[in-house]
């Protein structure tokens, strides 16, 4: 807001526009007490007595708001996002994978058990073991980042993008064999 008027989303990053650091080490509940401070401060009912440019602008702050907020808001999307900023392109859907044949073997075998496992029980043991490995790895990315070590914040991103992916299959594996259960009972 300029003088009680809406205006036009300025050029920002995301941590900017949220008011927040530049950093991946983000305070969950201060990001939302943030977007949702900007929420009604910017969202397109207040505007809608408005002009239609006052609508307009309303409306494009509230999608780049919301893109702030959805980026920063997940780990995986805030790193690479963080990643990009810094000079970085870090595709997480591989670009380091034929550089590590270490984190290729490791996923391999997670998705190879995962694929053994015949039962909702096992499948739930291997993606809690999955989600502790997302949680080695969120804080593995922070430290990289905080020490300015990018090259293994990417690598690190890489290997969050596949452990994400190993536990929401296994959430939809589970949900397979707990349904197979019911309808053979």
């Amino acid at each position: 807001f300029q003088c009680r008027a809406v205006q036009p989303p300025r050029a920002a990053d995301h941590f900017s526009r949220l008011g927040l650091p530049l950093d991946f080490a983000v305070n969950a509940a201060e990001l939302d007490r943030r977007y949702f401070a900007l929420q009604r401060q910017l969202h397109p009912d207040r505007f809608a007595t408005r002009t239609a440019r006052e609508r307009a602008i309303s409306q494009s702050q509230a999608v780049a708001l919301n893109e702030a907020y959805e980026t920063l808001k997940d780990p995986l999307e805030r790193a690479t996002y963080l990643l990009k900023l810094k000079g970085i392109d870090a595709n997480p859907d591989g670009c380091h994978t034929v550089n590590d044949p270490t984190l290729l073997m490791e996923q391999m075998e997670r998705r190879e058990a995962l694929m053994e496992a015949t039962t909702p029980v096992a499948v739930e043991a291997l993606a809690r073991e999955a989600a502790s490995h997302v949680s080695e790895s969120e804080a593995a990315i922070a430290a990289a980042f905080a020490s300015g070590q990018l090259e293994k914040a990417g690598a690190e991103t890489t290997r969050l993008k596949y452990l994400v992916k190993l536990v929401e299959e296994a959430r939809a594996r589970k949900t397979r064999l707990a349904a197979g259960a019911s309808s053979a009972a």
